[in-house]
């Protein structure tokens, strides 16, 4: 795509794990890296909203209150997952609004940045909260997991051989609470932060919202986000340059571009992993399938601009 078509358009970008690293001082140092590849986006011309995982911070910070909880003389009191979520939107939205803002002064971007903590309806009905799958937090014994989840009430499983670990609901999102607000800000020019961590879950319960704990996939959101945004392209940056079948086969073949049948033809034939490239992709068939006029594209952090302007990444269309 040339440069000059892409003044103007909206663009939805969700920015993978890899970009944030595991601690709050390395993530920022990445974070400053990253808001180089973005900016180098949004000079493009394009109004962008940007989205992030949230996956190493929030399972920090549910930690931390666990074990500060066990020792009455702490004072502090055992947190829900959702007030954690919270949190994480709160900390990585800041981190990578001040980094954005940073950049943009020293390119002369005359661009406002907004980050907006986030809500996501989720259906109360859903299968997901028949059997939760999701782990997050610290390994422990099955005796330790056991004392805690009587403690806590959480549910706890054995994951993968590995030892115990405390797991949630992962339900499916359906829409977005502040999706007016964001939408209005991206009118009026500014470069929105949302759906941190793929939003805070909720329910709707006798007319009312009730936050939820659960962890929501944030490609999916990000999906929706764009498609409810009308937003012409939507980029999930991930650690590859492109997606692959056959991956880390002898006859691995990089995808430039397919259709949305070509890629649902490619996950039947379970081509893409599980809780890595799968989420990524079905993510982008929905968004085109629910707004057929729009495109995604999936590509790395570093290739984000050429990917913009179709020189790398596999291109995603109807």
């Amino acid at each position: 795509m040339d440069t000059n078509q892409l003044v103007g358009k909206r663009v939805v970008v969700a920015l993978g794990g890899n970009a944030l690293g595991d601690n709050p001082q390395e993530q920022l140092t990445l974070l400053q890296e990253t808001a180089k590849h973005l900016a180098s986006m949004i000079q493009e011309g394009i109004d962008v909203v940007i989205t992030h995982g949230n996956g190493p911070q929030v399972g920090v910070i549910d930690e931390a209150f666990v074990a500060a909880s066990k020792d009455p003389a702490n004072q502090v009191p055992f947190m829900p997952l959702t007030d954690c979520n919270a949190m994480s939107q709160g900390y990585i939205g800041a981190q990578l609004t001040r980094t954005l803002i940073n950049q943009f002064r020293s390119q002369d971007i005359m661009r406002a940045v907004v980050d907006v903590p986030t809500h996501v309806l989720v259906d109360a009905s859903d299968e997901a909260f028949k059997d939760y799958e999701k782990p997050i937090g610290a390994f422990m014994t099955e005796k330790d997991a056991q004392a805690f989840a009587k403690a806590t009430g959480c549910q706890v499983k054995e994951d993968s051989g590995r030892g115990w670990r405390r797991v949630v609901p992962s339900p499916a999102p359906q829409d977005i609470l502040e999706l007016g607000v964001i939408s209005t800000l991206v009118d009026n020019g500014c470069i929105v932060v949302a759906a941190g961590g793929g939003g805070i879950p909720v329910i709707l319960e006798d007319d009312r919202y009730k936050a939820v704990d659960a962890i929501i996939d944030k490609d999916l959101v990000s999906s929706i986000l764009a498609w409810k945004i009308h937003a012409d392209i939507l980029v999930i940056l991930t650690a590859v340059d492109k997606v692959y079948i056959n991956f880390n086969q002898p006859d691995q073949k990089g995808i430039d571009s397919m259709t949305a049948e070509e890629a649902r033809t490619y996950i039947a034939q379970g081509q893409f992993a599980p809780g890595s490239m799968l989420p990524k992709v079905e993510a982008c068939v929905k968004f085109v399938e629910a707004h057929p006029q729009g495109k995604a594209i999936i590509t790395s952090l570093g290739h984000a601009a050429e990917g913009l302007r179709g020189e790398t990444g596999t291109l995603i269309t109807l």
